[in-house]
């Protein structure tokens, strides 16, 4: 499980099932549908707390960019 804080936000990876998408980004709030238009999921905001944050829908991790994510938000 990616998730070292077991907050249950975070789903089981299951290797050869679970898609390892990992995708880096600038900011500390990432908007997430899926990305396969209607085949997707709803759209959802996640927050990284720490360097990446996790799906539950989809399992795509969020990867947060050296320097990057320190807004005053």
């Amino acid at each position: 499980m990616r998730d070292g804080h077991f907050t249950g936000y975070t789903p089981e990876v299951i290797p050869g099932v679970t898609p390892q998408d990992r995708i880096t980004v600038s900011s500390r709030v990432v908007a997430c549908d899926g990305g396969r238009g209607v085949a997707g999921h709803p759209a959802i905001y996640i927050r990284i707390e720490g360097q990446e944050a996790t799906c539950p829908y989809c399992s795509r991790t969020f990867v947060l960019a050296e320097g990057a994510g320190h807004e005053d938000h």
